[in-house]
């Protein structure tokens, strides 16, 4: 979700960006964690239909962290293929968030410019 500039005519993203940490279970070997995504479907499964992967990375030591753009209509169905496909492999946390980079730059052209 990337912010329009200062006097741009972009409409705003409607969209959410949620950040999903799925954090894997200490008790499974690799093997066991790829028998229950496959026997749960989470590879058809999950990203819903209608969202986008915006980023999506392996944290050695913790699990995966997943930034998924998503219509705020398609949420619950976000949470539902979670609980659906991702429960019993990963401890899941979602936090609504954003891209900070646009606002740093901003905030970096304000401050050579002498502003705080």
């Amino acid at each position: 979700m990337t912010e329009a500039p200062s006097g741009a005519s972009a409409p705003p993203n409607p969209n959410v960006l949620l950040t999903i940490i799925l954090k894997h279970h200490p008790g499974l070997v690799l093997d066991e964690v790829q028998a229950r995504l496959k026997a749960s479907e989470w590879w058809d499964r999950f990203p819903v239909a209608g969202t986008r992967v915006v980023s999506w990375t392996v944290a050695m030591g913790l699990g995966q962290i997943v930034s998924l753009e998503v219509p705020p209509h398609l949420l619950g169905q976000v949470n539902l293929e979670l609980e659906r496909s991702a429960w019993g492999v990963f401890s899941t946390e979602v936090y609504p968030s954003y891209d900070f980079v646009p606002v740093r730059e901003r905030i970096i052209q304000r401050v050579r410019a002498g502003g705080q």
